[in-house]
């Protein structure tokens, strides 16, 4: 398992984001799979995040071919780099796998559960299930997200692939992984809600 990477700890900040120490916790869709390192999600949103002036320190915490269980299972190692607010983007691999909504639904209970008694702040991106375990699973996989987001109190992006999902021209040959353009795409439609989170305004 490869350590959480220190995106960037350079930079001045207002003072709210001066000790953020922002941890994405995630799949192979942060890790960059197939990317550069400066490409993936992780080093793209602190790049537009300094851009704004916002001195927050990012940390890849992505792990390709993770699932929820392999989350929950690593998250006092992930907590380890300190961080104050954590993007947890995972579930994307049981649903390609076929794993019952239900044991993803309580291992992102769980996993949720743990951040919240380590007093960090977290944002919980949505994913959805593909169309081929038929419509029930779809439904239950989508209904995860938003109510585990509400129980916990949590700030929450429906999908984490929106506007890149089933896109030729933003994902990579596979048509799962983002390309450096879709990315961007994620970043720039994410941060509005990033910014709402952080305490700094937002779009």
């Amino acid at each position: 398992m490869a350590a959480a990477c220190l995106v960037s700890a350079l930079g001045t900040s207002p003072a709210l984001s001066q000790a953020a120490r922002l941890l994405v916790l995630g799949d192979s869709l942060t890790a960059g799979y197939g990317l550069a390192q400066e490409e993936a999600f992780p080093a793209r949103l602190q790049a537009e995040l300094r851009d704004r002036g916002l001195g927050v320190v990012v940390l890849d915490g992505g792990v390709s071919g993770d699932t929820t269980a392999g989350g929950l299972a690593r998250v006092n190692w992930a907590l380890a780099d300190g961080p104050t607010h954590v993007i947890v983007e995972l579930g994307a691999n049981d649903a390609l796998r076929g794993i019952d909504p239900a044991t993803t639904r309580a291992n992102l209970d769980r996993l949720l559960s743990h951040l919240g008694a380590a007093g960090v702040k977290i944002l919980l991106a949505g994913m959805y299930a593909p169309p081929n375990w038929g419509k029930a699973y779809e439904t239950a996989f989508r209904r995860i997200y938003p109510e585990l987001a509400q129980k916990h109190g949590s700030a929450f992006y429906p999908f984490f692939l929106d506007g890149v999902a089933a896109e030729p021209d933003l994902n990579q040959k596979d048509g799962i992984h983002p390309n450096a353009r879709g990315v961007d795409v994620i970043v720039d439609r994410m941060m509005p809600y990033v910014l709402r989170w952080l305490g700094t305004g937002g779009d």
